[in-house]
């Protein structure tokens, strides 16, 4: 007996300690930040290497941010073509005598050096990229893209599987992601070109086991997810008729939550699936700092209450807007039951708030049509959405 009571005893001094070690190893906010800023140089180092760019003659900024729960993001800059488009090895460039400007030759050296110039607006033109005639066919611009964003995706695999683990709090269920996807929606709307859709993502728990040699590093490369798609200039009657509804669920005379002013507008991306697009605010700024919040009812309050306001609304948005997807999202019909229903969101600005800039939320179309045909319950249903938070205001 007394034998049995030792047991326990040691077995509770034991459980004891590790919640008392549990508590003391809380989560070092610095030491995350400072992890994701080294972490942030080492990636732009490796995809400047992986363009031949050895001596620091241009800048890549990466931005990382880490939503518990979630993980760390890396965002990428992005292009009209939403990959950047990094200078290439500069080299003398002749240009023939029809063209826009005289001909002539201009020759350019990287890396610090001097540089030298017959025509100085040409070189402007031209420093960035080696670029060659004025005009390229689409072709061109497709094998450029192509050739630009392999380049992306190794850097990107080599970083997480060598220097993934720079990043030391992660726990096991959380993720680094590396994608082109910012925060701002909008600017590229009115822009032909097609864009790019780029994210690497890998669990900590799959580079934990690299790391400890449990897996090869082929074995870890088949575990990192790779989305690597591009937008379809295409209208789809049936996105045309979502895009308009969210447009109307989100003005101020329906909305409890926030609104939004704009269309919400959407981007058809090749076998992934479609992106809506959404800019929400909480209220309109009125004279000496008053703000009106029409969504609900509070006028000439000030910016403390106005805050507090958007802080309470903000859990009960994301929950509409993931109702909303469920239950109008049905009417999408073009889309393959392994394909996504995302929509990307803009956030109203709250400094110091504690909300995101910007949310993702996504679900596969098989789980709308499973909801709409009765196969599961709404609460089943919403447990299938995915939810990607970004910086936090």
């Amino acid at each position: 007996m007394k034998t049995i009571k030792k047991f326990w005893l040691v077995g509770w001094m034991m459980l004891s300690a590790g919640t008392q070690l549990a508590i003391a190893q809380k989560f070092d906010e610095e030491r995350m930040k400072r992890d994701i800023e080294v972490a942030e140089n080492v990636l732009s180092t490796l995809i400047k290497q992986e363009f031949g760019q050895q001596r620091g003659y241009f800048g890549i900024d990466v931005k990382g941010s880490y939503q518990p729960g979630y993980g760390v993001t890396f965002r990428l800059p992005g292009g009209v073509n939403g990959v950047m488009m990094l200078p290439m090895e500069a080299k003398t460039i002749i240009y023939d005598s029809d063209d826009r400007s005289p001909a002539g030759t201009i020759s350019v050296t990287t890396g610090g050096d001097e540089e030298e110039e017959e025509n100085s607006d040409q070189l402007r033109e031209y420093r960035l990229a080696e670029r060659g005639p004025r005009k390229r066919s689409s072709g061109d611009n497709d094998s450029i893209r192509t050739a630009y964003t392999a380049k992306v995706i190794k850097a990107s695999k080599d970083f997480i599987l060598d220097y993934g683990d720079f990043i030391s709090q992660l726990a096991a269920n959380e993720r680094i992601v590396i994608t082109n996807q910012g925060g701002e929606y909008f600017m590229w709307i009115s822009n032909n070109s097609k864009r790019t859709h780029l994210t690497i993502e890998a669990l900590k728990s799959d580079l934990a086991a690299f790391k400890q040699g449990k897996i090869s590093r082929e074995q870890a490369l088949a575990k990192i997810s790779v989305v690597n798609t591009e937008s379809i200039d295409v209208k789809e009657p049936d996105m045309e008729l979502l895009s308009s509804i969210f447009s109307r669920l989100y003005r101020t005379d329906l909305s409890k939550t926030y609104f939004t002013e704009g269309n919400v507008y959407y981007e058809r991306l090749k076998d992934y699936g479609v992106v809506f697009y959404m800019q929400v605010y909480s209220g309109y700024n009125q004279d000496f700092n008053k703000f009106n919040m029409p969504t609900v009812d509070l006028k000439d309050v000030d910016q403390a209450t106005r805050d507090k306001k958007v802080v309470e609304l903000y859990p009960k948005f994301e929950q509409d807007v993931k109702e909303n997807m469920l239950e109008y999202g049905r009417t999408l019909k073009s889309l393959k039951d392994d394909e996504n229903l995302v929509f990307k969101i803009t956030l109203t600005k709250c400094k110091a708030c504690g909300i995101p800039q910007d949310i993702e939320l996504s679900v596969k179309t098989i789980v709308l049509k499973e909801y709409g045909a009765g196969g599961i319950d709404k609460n089943a249903a919403l447990g299938k959405f995915t939810i990607k938070k970004g910086k936090i205001q």
